[in-house]
């Protein structure tokens, strides 16, 4: 981490965990995280607390200043307004809220991910309070840029178009799943409204009321309330019509025993690193011999210099449009 982030929070009054949860009292799938992750029965300090979450703040505001830097190349390049800017992420971390650490559950601090779209030529600044997925990036994307959506292969995701330009409700849902760390089976979530689900082959069902109960300390799947098991009922039978659990967590074996199978073949002989390496097409992204100068620099430029109309491309960037704002 840079130095100067870490320094930026000196002194400042580092926040603990809101909640904190007994191991005794810890639900399946997070007790299998504390072992996994080393803190059974070895609780995290104080002290470490908050130098974690003091460590979280700067790497926060090191990447807000990226953004910030970023936002002020366009605004210098007069390309601010017509420029679609989408910020996200794919994971939150629980920094010790529920004694939890990094992320590998459907919690809240674990699932939320910052998102957000920037086009003032297009829509108006809002703020959308229905939950919404990452995998609606795609078909977003499409239609922002006036693209055919029917192009598409089938997916999960749903536009935010409608989110952006209007103040029509949407569906308000997200779907999950996860099989990485800490699990035995694939874990599932349904978020619809206020009601959040997560369920698997072993462990116990939790649905959440997230408008009552945003600290997620209630599972309401144990509550006697008739109202509380007909939501629950309603999203167990959506669940298995959506999911075919054993089919799903026998695929997921398969894929381990593969993996396991090219891991075991890799430490023979010389081993190469597994990662896909895409194509670079060098010759013509950097000064060669066969390329003249004047012509690879014009195609760095943005916008790209009209090789028949120089004159009239030269005489624009008197605007500020023609600068050699790219690579």
């Amino acid at each position: 981490m840079i130095r100067e982030y870490w320094d930026r929070y000196e002194g400042v009054d580092i926040p603990m965990p809101k909640v904190e949860i007994a191991q005794e009292d810890q639900d399946q799938h997070s007790e299998r995280l504390l072992k996994t992750i080393d803190l059974w029965n070895n609780p995290v300090p104080d002290e470490a607390k908050i130098r974690a979450r003091r460590a979280y703040f700067a790497a926060c505001s090191f990447v807000d200043d990226q953004v910030g830097k970023l936002v002020q190349l366009l605004k210098n390049c007069y390309l601010d307004e017509d420029t679609i800017i989408v910020f996200s992420g794919d994971h939150g971390d629980m920094l010790g809220e529920r004694s939890l650490w990094y992320k590998m559950s459907w919690f809240e601090n674990s699932a939320r991910v910052p998102m957000v779209i920037n086009c003032p030529s297009k829509f108006e600044p809002k703020t959308v309070t229905e939950s919404v997925s990452t995998m609606d990036l795609l078909p977003t994307f499409v239609d922002l840029t006036g693209s055919d959506a029917s192009a598409i292969l089938p997916i999960d995701g749903v536009s935010l178009h409608e989110y952006l330009v209007s103040d029509k409700p949407g569906k308000d849902e997200v779907f999950g799943e996860y099989m990485g760390e800490g699990t035995v089976t694939p874990m599932y979530m349904i978020r619809r409204h206020q009601w959040k689900y997560t369920c698997s082959l072993v462990d116990p069902p939790q649905l959440f009321d997230l408008s009552n109960d945003p600290q997620e300390l209630e599972n309401l799947a144990t509550s006697p309330k008739a109202h509380h098991q007909k939501v629950l009922a309603n999203f167990e039978a959506e669940a298995h019509a959506k999911w075919d659990f054993q089919q799903i967590h026998k695929d997921a074996l398969k894929s381990q025993r593969m993996r396991h199978l090219a891991w075991e073949a890799l430490q023979c002989g010389t081993k190469e690193s597994w990662d896909y390496q895409p194509p670079y097409d060098d010759k013509n992204r950097f000064i060669r011999s066969h390329i003249p100068l004047d012509d690879l620099e014009r195609r760095a430029r943005f916008p790209v210099v009209d090789y028949l109309g120089r004159e009239k491309t030269a005489g624009a960037s008197a605007h500020g449009v023609a600068g050699a704002c790219g690579e």
